[in-house]
């Protein structure tokens, strides 16, 4: 077992030490090179003096980054300075660890050169450095072009996590620094798991020690922020188990659509069958039951006929997977994997239906079986698995994980690299509140035309405050679509000014105009509504790229932040073929409390509960939701309600796996895995 105990410490160990070299290295150069102290002294850039244009350049994008974390920081002043020093230390350690961990699978798999295997005496870095013949300067500063070359490379289809203009790249590892992290790395204990997809989910777990979630219960019961929420519930989803709740939901709708006939009955091991499954056609009822019964053994009862109801067919393309707390992606990649069997069986079938995204079948889209298999890694990431969290180093991870399985099909098909189809999007995304600076929301939504557009962001940027703490259970969908039929119907109907008096009398008060709350002048389409979103993206962008003022950075990270944040509203509002999930536990964070006891009332008393019945109310008509939580919603009366009108009558449980402690790592919880299905 590659994921033994041992191993995990070992890692454990590993990227507990990398955190700490690098955390302690970036600190000393924000002090030391960049003038910014973790007491919240910032230097003047003018004072500066020792700092090269590239540097002085990389302290302006640093101070930009300080004060945007800043400004989206809670409390006073200087503790809104120290969270978001700490923070900017942090997520520029992490960048710098899972790129250099990302750069290590990548080579194990024959993705890039070989780089950081071996340091600088690496094959592919010394073959650089020949060719550079020392123009860019000595050893280390040659080694750290080479990997900004390979991180510019594999920006063009990560750029999430290589992105190098962002400011978290502003700090590189010292190179004493690097030395330490690549000997950890490469600890030869370590070398087999370089080759595991799950490996770098284990880095994302363990880059948050231990010490430091005690640390956070003790200090609180509750989490007292998103950071916290995200931290306390870093547990690891053991394969089987993603496995048996994916089989049981997406592979139970396939195995449904195909009415038994599908390769994922033998893919499928946890699949759960009877042995008497008669598949109805559509409008077909199953016959009533007979009575006297009762009496039948456990055995007999088995093997009774189970009428499964008509489950119509759906193009591939058009079945969404949701992970509304995806950590890593381990429910994503395996869903991967059931996806590429469904493509494959649905090009050839005749009755396959066309699909919704472009009205047409697999087999008219794509001429031969193997112009759809050089595909389908694409469609499946562009199309198919959805992912939300609340940890931006998540959503790093996920996007990554899920590139390096597209990768390692499209090289067992044999595609060289510029053979290979460029991945245009992802839907992994972030919950976090929209961007805190104020000024720069007031400027650009000044900028927007019609000023209702303004109005609309306004509203957004104030119902996503909560998002960070909130995460997916935040029905933003519901409180947009509000504000945009709001508009709307205040369009359509058009102010209703107050009749005024013929002959008014002068003492009595005038009637007042009736108070609008959108500004609809200048509006004379219906499509308007459709496409406001769209409008207010693009501005976003624009937005961006006028730099000014030397408001570069600031302006970008504002606009990423926003673009961000609209994302997230895009995917709550779609409906999915199927959500998977190990959702947080406990009390929510203290700061969404409020909002989660209003929206969820029948299941505030624990988080786990809130987020099953959100991925039920997310769900398509017959569509399936799987999940690992606490066992304690069965039994426990307080959770009554969850029971009795959630999964009883919102939806029906299908199977469900009682699996006790030690399940999900270090988690102290008795747990159970189960499968939902909203009626047809």
């Amino acid at each position: 077992m590659s994921f033994d105990k041992d191993t995990r410490n070992l890692l454990a160990k590993t990227v507990a030490a990398c955190r700490r070299r690098l955390a302690g290295d970036v600190t000393d150069q924000l002090r030391g090179v960049f003038g910014l102290h973790p007491d919240g002294t910032v230097l003047p850039l003018d004072k500066l003096t020792h700092l090269s244009p590239d540097q002085h350049a990389a302290a302006r994008r640093l101070r930009d980054l300080l004060e945007h974390y800043t400004a989206g920081a809670a409390g006073k002043d200087s503790d809104r300075r120290k969270a978001a020093y700490e923070r900017m230390v942090l997520e520029i350690s992490f960048t710098a660890l899972n790129r250099l961990a990302a750069l290590r699978l990548c080579e194990e798999r024959g993705l890039v050169v070989e780089c950081v295997r071996k340091g600088t005496t690496s094959a592919g870095f010394q073959m650089f450095e020949r060719i550079s013949g020392g123009a860019l300067g000595g050893r280390y500063d040659t080694y750290r072009v080479f990997l900004e070359c390979l991180f510019d490379e594999l920006a063009l289809d990560l750029g999430v996590l290589f992105d190098r203009m962002t400011p978290q790249s502003a700090v590189f590892p010292s190179e004493r620094c690097m030395e330490d992290v690549l000997a950890e790395l490469n600890k030869t204990e370590l070398t087999h798991l370089w080759t595991e997809d799950e490996t770098i989910g284990w880095v994302y777990q363990y880059f948050n020690p231990p010490e430091e979630r005690k640390a956070m219960r003790e200090a609180s019961q509750a989490p007292r922020n998103s950071r916290e929420l995200a931290v306390r519930n870093q547990f690891f989803t053991p394969r089987y188990v993603v496995e048996f709740l994916t089989d049981n939901t997406l592979g139970r709708i396939w195995y449904e659509m195909r009415k038994g006939d599908t390769v994922l009955k033998e893919e499928c091991r946890y699949l759960v069958r009877r042995p008497s499954e008669v598949f109805l056609g559509p409008g077909e009822k199953a016959p009533a039951e007979k009575g006297g019964e009762t009496d039948l053994s456990q055995e007999e009862l088995f093997k009774r006929p189970v009428y499964i109801e008509h489950r119509p067919k759906k193009d591939p393309r058009d079945l969404r997977i949701l992970d509304p707390a995806c950590g890593s992606g381990h429910f994503l990649l395996y869903a991967f994997d059931l996806l590429e069997h469904i493509y494959e069986e649905a090009w050839p079938d005749v009755d396959s239906p066309k699909s919704e995204v472009t009205g047409r079948t697999l087999q008219e889209d794509f001429e031969t079986l193997d112009h759809l298999r050089r595909e389908i890694p694409k469609l499946i990431v562009e199309h198919n698995l959805h992912g939300i969290d609340i940890d931006p180093r998540a959503v790093q991870i996920a996007a990554l994980a899920l590139w390096l399985r597209a990768q390692k099909t499209w090289k067992t098909l044999g595609l060289k690299a510029d053979a290979r189809p460029r991945i245009a999007k992802s839907n992994i995304v972030t919950a976090e509140p929209m961007p805190g600076e104020e000024d720069m929301r007031r400027e650009f939504t000044a900028g927007l035309k019609p000023r209702v557009l303004g109005q609309i962001v306004d509203d957004v940027f104030e119902k996503m405050k909560l998002a960070g703490e909130a995460g997916s259970l935040l029905k933003i969908e519901e409180e947009i679509k509000d504000a945009v039929a709001a508009a709307g119907k205040q369009w359509r109907e058009g102010p209703k000014p107050e009749q005024q008096l013929l002959f008014p009398s002068m003492d009595a008060p005038r009637p007042r105009q009736q108070e609008l709350r959108f500004d609809v002048k200048g509006i004379t389409d219906e499509r308007f509504w459709e496409q406001a979103e769209d409008r207010i993206l693009d501005a976003l962008k624009d937005y961006a790229e006028k730099a000014e003022n030397g408001r570069a950075t600031r302006r970008r990270l504002f606009a990423e932040d926003a673009a961000r944040g609209f994302a997230f509203i895009d995917l709550c509002r779609k409906r999915y073929d199927t959500v998977l999930m190990n959702p947080p536990f406990g009390e929510p964070a203290k700061l969404s409390k409020t909002l989660i006891e209003k929206s969820f009332p029948r299941t505030k008393n624990d988080v786990y509960a809130a987020f099953v019945e959100r991925g039920l109310n997310l769900l398509q008509k017959g569509g399936m939701s799987g999940a690992i939580t606490s066992r304690t919603g069965f039994f426990l009366s307080s959770f009554t309600k969850w029971r009795e009108e959630i999964l009883l009558k919102e939806a029906r449980p299908t199977v469900f796996a009682d699996l006790g402690y030690g399940v999900m790592d270090s988690a102290m919880v008795e747990a159970a895995a189960y499968c939902l299905e909203v009626k047809l």
